[in-house]
């Protein structure tokens, strides 16, 4: 029987760190970030895998409820390219109710000696939805601002507000070159550093 004690956030996150993610860590061109803020920090997922794509990770332990999740779900079909949902398993019902088929869920159940183990319920697929604009939001504006030089946009049209901005940026930038695009300028933010995760 799964024990409320054991299954608490930093429990899972542990696990989630040292189980799934830690072959991520190893590979110097993907970042894991604890804490990513979405939509200009209208949200956050609580893990983000980010190399290829972006594959958020968001835990339910057994002492949250799940009264955000669907605010959450709003903000993740727009602005990641995978989510999976790691759970305590007195949610693991609900979740799977509610959440769209294409996400991830992963269960989290306490082991014969006390630890916590991952057990895969079903795998993430690629979000049909993701808005490229909405992608666009986890670059500062400085770095959106050197995209869009770089791609021939004179000062006077960088004056434009913010929003028609990164409006801008996913005319010229395919899916694929703005997610590498914000790798390789999150890789680059010292400021982040303590942020990574760690091993």
């Amino acid at each position: 029987m799964t024990s409320l004690a054991t299954t608490t956030d930093i429990n899972i996150r542990s696990a989630l760190h040292r189980q799934r993610l830690r072959h991520h860590k190893l590979n110097p061109r993907t970042l894991v970030i604890d804490e990513l803020g979405l939509a200009h920090a209208r949200t956050r997922v609580d893990v983000a895998v980010i190399n290829g794509c972006i594959h958020g990770y968001e835990i339910k332990s057994a002492h949250d409820s799940l009264n955000r999740l669907g605010t959450q779900l709003d903000v993740y079909r727009h602005t990641l390219h995978k989510l999976t949902i790691v759970a305590a398993s007195r949610h693991l019902e609900r979740i799977l109710s509610e959440v769209p088929d294409w996400c991830g869920v992963i269960e989290a159940v306490e082991g014969p000696r006390g630890g916590i183990w991952l057990q895969r319920v079903r795998s993430a697929r690629s979000n049909p939805d993701i808005e490229p604009v909405m992608l666009a939001h986890l670059l500062w504006k400085s770095e959106v601002l050197d995209l869009l030089s770089r791609n021939g946009y004179t000062p006077k049209e960088l004056r434009h507000p913010r929003k028609y901005l990164y409006e801008m940026l996913c005319e010229v930038l395919t899916p694929r070159e703005l997610t590498n695009a914000i790798r390789n300028f999150m890789m680059c933010r010292e400021a982040w550093r303590d942020h990574l995760a760690r091993a």
